[in-house]
């Protein structure tokens, strides 16, 4: 006779399961964790002692965790070991307003395929993007992959759910798709009248206020918005005009930029003129301020509370984004007569400016720190410039001009 209590896979955040053996006889349940097991193996050996418990006629179906549970732990375990905080953060808000809502009450094996698509299907239906349906999908998937591991289930049923989403042209575009469909780009001569509004208008008095800076450095670098809050003046380098990007910026943490991709990123020289008038004006008001010196990054405000940049000054914290996007990124496209578009697109502005005038595809796709060209091109490559038509003429039959030519002479 024996009972015992033990993790089939070993590990943090792993099920426990009891294991009887009796009259040559073995069953074993899932209960969850040590302590639950622990107990049902006390009350199940104090029933063989008293000759109550019956291995072949109270074999019983292992305890089906809940999707909640399971999810709870995949949090805890899982992604915070391989995911940023940020991450974990987005995962652990789309589990509390959205999925755990629908499955969190279900036992693992009562979901199906069919209603993970039913749900994927209404986010759609309801207006979510495409992309914060594929990150609720991708939370889920973590959560099933983590139940096979565990044993619990016998497949994740959320692979291979294409998520869908009407697109401008009627077609239909799936998480793999090629592109952009919400990239929205501002012109050439929209650029130039944004940066004249913000200059002029939104920012009182040009150099004191990093408005004007921050918005040239995101249309002349295609840096992230995150990654230019998180600046430092020692990231720049104006004798070889490059900027050395290492950090970014979300939800008031410093991390590694998205992808954990360091690069280098060329200036202009309108940019490093500005950033270097920039640089002095803030000294000067540093020292107005008390501050003591230029404080270490690029990008700041007086602080409310205990500052989050620096821990030697409390007196500066980095710009509030969102209040920064309300205040002056909308205020300043309201003043130029422009579109609202995300900040966001001031990256796509970059990207499409430098491809739409034949720039190297290779250095564009560096300079904003893709992982492959080829994701480049997928996402910009409705602005990619068309063939020369000299080169496309090449392709008519020998002699053709010279007759075409030839027969518009005869008929002037």
């Amino acid at each position: 006779m024996g009972v015992t209590v033990r993790q089939k896979i070993e590990g943090k955040g792993k099920p426990w399961w009891v294991f009887i053996a009796h009259n040559n006889k073995r069953t074993s349940r899932m209960i969850g964790d040590r302590k639950a097991a622990e107990e049902v193996a006390s009350k199940i050996r104090a029933r063989l002692e008293l000759g109550e418990f019956n291995v072949e006629s109270e074999k019983a179906e292992p305890k089906i965790p809940t999707f909640k549970e399971y999810a709870d732990a995949w949090i805890k375990t899982t992604a915070l070991a391989n995911c940023k905080e940020s991450t974990v953060s987005s995962y652990d808000d789309l589990l509390r307003l959205h999925i755990l809502p629908v499955f969190g009450t279900l036992k693992l094996t009562e979901i199906n395929r069919g209603k993970l698509k039913d749900f994927f299907a209404g986010k759609i239906l309801e207006g979510y993007a495409k992309s914060s349906v594929v990150h609720m999908k991708n939370a889920i998937s973590g959560i099933m992959t983590k139940a096979v591991d565990d044993e619990v289930i016998p497949t994740n049923l959320s692979l291979g759910i294409k998520i869908v989403q009407k697109i401008r042209n009627g077609e239909e575009e799936n998480e793999n798709g090629n592109g952009d469909e919400k990239a929205d780009p501002l012109s050439a001569e929209e650029t130039n009248l944004l940066l004249k509004t913000v200059r002029d208008d939104v920012m009182k008095p040009y150099p004191l206020s990093g408005h004007y800076p921050l918005f040239l450095l995101l249309v002349r670098t295609g840096l992230r918005i995150g990654e230019a809050l998180a600046l430092r003046w020692g990231d720049i380098d104006f004798n070889g005009r490059f900027i050395h990007v290492q950090r970014g910026l979300s939800r008031g943490k410093i991390e590694t930029p998205k992808n954990g991709k360091i690069r280098r990123v060329d200036m202009s020289t309108q940019l490093a003129e500005t950033l270097t008038a920039y640089k002095a004006a803030c000294k000067k008001k540093g020292l107005a301020l008390g501050l003591g010196d230029v404080p270490e990054y690029v990008f700041w405000q007086l602080a409310k509370k205990k500052s989050e940049v620096d821990e030697t000054n409390e007196k500066v914290a980095f710009i509030d984004l969102s209040n920064w996007r309300r205040r002056i990124f909308n205020k300043a496209l309201d003043k130029a007569g422009i579109r609202r578009i995300r900040i966001h697109d001031l990256r796509h502005t970059y990207a499409t400016l430098r491809i739409s005038k034949g720039d190297n595809i290779t250095d564009v796709s560096n300079q904003l720190g893709h992982y492959s060209v080829k994701l480049t091109l997928d996402t910009y490559n409705h602005w990619l410039p068309g063939k020369r038509q000299s080169e496309v003429d090449g392709l008519d039959d020998i002699g053709y001009s010279e007759e075409k030519e030839k027969k518009a002479q005869n008929e002037r």
